[in-house]
């Protein structure tokens, strides 16, 4: 727990303050020339056309000439030429990869509606977990598993939660109007990045009327691309059961998921539960992140609501209990 003390400081000040990569087919040479090959001549539009692919696809103008050389032209066939190409060489990366310890890596959290979803990506250094590809990783694997949560057909009377673990995940499909599982995905970005990689975990809560889920991420950074989707080092998701809807649903979720971040409760324990101190691992027996002098028992007590369950991610730690054992 003493390694929690700088964290739950830096929340608690928070809210005092507040109440890339290598090239993917090959390096492209120092100068852009265009030669000209059987379908590429010197105007305008056979330009124009190697410009549109590699602002759709990213890849370098020696890889976009080579593949509409090879593919006659034809834009479409060239952007699949491309992505098979990367694929295998993400794959073939991968393999070299395997092993290599992912201790960095980012947690996504993504709520649509009445579901929340965690995820956990990791990668071999942090500097990697900033890149925008690495971050667009994470988007995609939310993503992935919040289709899968919403696929689910469930009668909600009380709130559901699941979890999958890396196989699961890995199988996931990347979405209904695209092709492909995310294991695929994982291996693009390995190809790109040229880190090891893993998706790690997954979790997802359903909550009918009556219920709310608070959620906070420590650091966290929004996608730029998915404005749902927040990223950080830490995250957790609260599930909370109310009589009658409240005005600060919102400031209660995100004070009761930083108490979750900050203080790694175990278990959400008992109304009843004796005051513990900072060795508590009862959530609801813990001194209250943002007020040590009452427990948070007593404080959703006096705001009415009533804490039910809870799902903390902290990035890497399960690596880092691996290794322990």
């Amino acid at each position: 727990m003493s390694l929690l003390r700088p964290l739950r400081l830096c929340l608690v000040a928070r809210t005092g303050s507040c109440a890339a990569g290598s090239p993917l087919l090959q390096a492209p040479r120092p100068r852009r020339t265009f030669h000209a090959g059987p379908w590429l001549s010197s105007s305008a539009s056979s330009k124009e056309l190697l410009v549109k692919l590699r602002r759709k696809t990213g890849y370098s103008f020696v890889n976009c000439k080579k593949a509409l050389e090879t593919c006659g032209g034809n834009l479409k066939q060239a952007e699949s030429w491309l992505h098979e190409q990367a694929q295998k060489e993400g794959w073939s990366k991968a393999a070299k990869l395997h092993g290599r310890k992912t201790k960095e890596g980012l947690i996504g959290l993504l709520q649509e509606g009445n579901t929340t979803v965690l995820v956990e990506v990791n990668c071999e250094t942090d500097f990697v977990s900033r890149n925008i590809k690495f971050q667009q990783l994470v988007q995609q694997v939310a993503f992935g598993t919040m289709l899968h949560c919403q696929s689910l057909k469930d009668q909600l009377s009380t709130y559901s939660k699941g979890f999958l673990n890396s196989s699961e995940l890995s199988e996931l499909p990347i979405g209904p109007e695209r092709e492909g599982s995310l294991k695929e995905q994982l291996a693009l970005a390995i190809g790109k990045l040229g880190e090891n990689m893993t998706l790690k975990r997954a979790a997802w809560v359903k909550v009918p009327i009556g219920f709310y889920v608070g959620s906070y991420v420590h650091g966290d950074t929004h996608s730029p691309s998915l404005h749902n989707l927040v990223l950080g080092k830490y995250g957790a998701v609260v599930i909370c059961e109310t009589s009658e809807p409240k005005a600060n649903l919102g400031d209660l979720g995100r004070r009761l998921g930083q108490h979750v971040v900050g203080m790694a409760p175990l278990s959400v324990g008992s109304l009843d539960d004796e005051p513990g101190g900072e060795a508590e691992t009862k959530m609801l027996a813990q001194p209250y992140l943002l007020d040590p002098s009452i427990t948070l028992g007593q404080y959703v007590q006096a705001q009415g609501v009533s804490v039910v369950d809870f799902v903390r991610f902290e990035c890497g730690e399960a690596e880092e209990e691996a290794e322990a054992d």
